[in-house]
């Protein structure tokens, strides 16, 4: 199954909700690299699912998720300043 670097971020008002879905990255092998920022290698399958997790989390909630799945070249190609996350 290819893996793909994949981008979460969240602007997410409930903090419980916050939390859930930080725990949520966390659980599918995620490195945060900022409050509400994770990145690592997800399958497309994990990708969807995640994300199906997250929206049954949020249920009505006010917030915003964002999933980004980027190409192996530009992930290589990416410019890290303070340390590498790999």
């Amino acid at each position: 199954m290819a893996m793909n670097p994949t981008l979460v971020m969240y602007d997410i008002e409930d903090d419980k909700a916050r939390t859930r879905i930080a725990d949520a990255c966390l659980d599918y092998g995620l490195d945060r690299v900022q409050f509400s920022a994770f990145i690592g290698q997800l399958s497309r399958n994990h990708q969807q699912e995640l994300m199906m997790r997250i929206e049954k989390i949020l249920d009505s909630g006010k917030g915003r998720v964002q999933l980004i799945s980027v190409g192996q070249q530009e992930w290589k190609n990416r410019i890290v300043i303070g340390g590498d996350y790999d």
